[in-house]
């Protein structure tokens, strides 16, 4: 079902599927793989192995992410320096790297945290690619696996073949789908599967969740990554915005109370509720004697942010991870242990909040748990954020 072909079968499967029995050996057999949830070791197998495909048959995912992480970072793969041994679109040790740590860390609870520079896994992934690179220079070009060959968006012809290509990415294929998988887990328990129509609901949904959610290591909408592939570039909506695309047409009513209070600040920092809800009384003019958004009492602290186009948003709990001017509840231990969380864990720190703390450095103390590489995570944060975020980083 990993193949974009499917359920048609293609002279060059066999090799592939030996391909992916070899590693998947190699895996059974070395330490760390003997440590794996089961079924986590086929799906590191079948994506070195998809991988393997691509790069062969030069069907353009593994390019497209390539070219747009160079686009968005100026870096050819996340975490890792390349050096001059890396060629661009052929087996690499750093993309082996990269992928061993992304489907380990998206499809593994128990290790979502995990360091890309761990030496286990570092280890884990020399392994696999001694087996791939043992197999590359005679693995056999899978014609059938491009696809998006030829294909030209602006072709009314093309649209079946464009759709199908967007409906395998983004439920199918190797490097989008590991990112979706907390997402689809989430689809599935909207859906009731008592219910005699929940295979048609759940279809509707995952259609619905095609156009409006976004998936893959970078968090690109389904049309974004078809666009990439066959353009060769992102489109205009996957770059992050400039601030003059960012100004508001019309200012929202919280705005110039909420900095007028603040000093010209937009954010503002609260060690208890009865301080926040003060605030709302006091500088936004709510109405007295009335305990506003109660269902948020009970936090340790709170973190209120003022956009003047889209309003107010508030967090919790995450006030002593922020490094900025004037926040006295800033705690550098306890940030050293939870920053990191703030870009992994879904709805902890709403997207536009995150997004201001990047902007201005607020977040120096991140790293990944176990380890003491502020640097790395400082230096890949957007794409982190993305990974990890997902619509809840990128959505609006």
């Amino acid at each position: 079902m990993m193949q974009p072909y499917f359920p048609e079968h293609t002279e060059t499967d066999p090799d592939y599927l030996r391909i992916a029995n070899k590693l998947l050996r190699c895996i059974n057999e070395s330490e760390y793989g003997r440590s794996l949830p089961e079924g986590l070791d086929k799906k590191i197998a079948l994506t070195l192995t998809d991988y393997m495909q691509d790069i062969v048959a030069d069907a353009g995912l593994w390019r497209a992410f390539i070219e747009a992480n160079r686009a968005l970072y100026g870096w050819s793969i996340p975490f890792h320096n390349v050096g001059e041994d890396y060629i661009d679109y052929e087996l690499n040790r750093e993309d082996v790297c990269f992928l061993c740590w992304y489907v380990i860390a998206m499809l593994w609870e128990d290790r979502r945290d995990l360091y890309p520079h761990d030496s286990a896994l570092l280890a884990f992934a020399d392994e696999c690619f001694s087996v791939m690179e043992e197999e590359y220079d005679e693995a056999p070009v899978n014609e059938k696996y491009n696809i998006a060959r030829g294909l030209d968006l602006k072709d009314p012809e093309d649209s079946e073949a464009i759709y199908h290509l967007g409906r395998w990415l983004f439920l199918h294929s190797y490097l989008l789908t590991p990112a979706f998988t907390l997402t689809l887990h989430q689809l599935m328990q909207s859906v009731d599967m008592k219910d005699p129509d929940a295979d048609s609901k759940l279809n509707e949904a995952i259609e619905q969740a095609m156009l409006e959610n976004t998936t893959g290591p970078l968090a690109l909408f389904t049309p974004e990554w078809v666009y990439l592939i066959i353009n060769g570039e992102l489109p205009e909506s996957a770059r992050p915005a400039k601030d003059s695309e960012a100004l508001p047409v019309k200012t929202h009513p919280y705005y110039e109370k909420f900095v007028e209070a603040t000093g010209g600040s937009p954010i503002a920092f609260f060690d208890s509720y009865e301080a926040m809800n003060t605030f709302f009384i006091e500088a936004l003019g709510w109405e007295k004697n009335v305990e506003h958004l109660s269902q948020a009492k009970g936090a340790h602290d709170y973190v209120l942010m003022v956009n003047p186009k889209k309003g107010m948003l508030m967090a919790r709990d995450i006030a002593r991870c922020i490094a900025a001017p004037g926040n006295p509840l800033y705690d550098e231990d306890f940030a050293r242990t939870h920053a990191f969380y703030l870009l992994s864990v879904r709805g902890l720190c709403p997207g536009d909040l995150l997004q201001y703390i990047f902007k201005n450095n607020w977040l120096p103390d991140a790293m990944f748990p176990g380890s003491d590489d502020a640097d790395l995570v400082h230096d890949n944060r957007d794409f982190i954020a993305r990974c990890y975020l997902q619509f809840y980083y990128r959505g609006d």
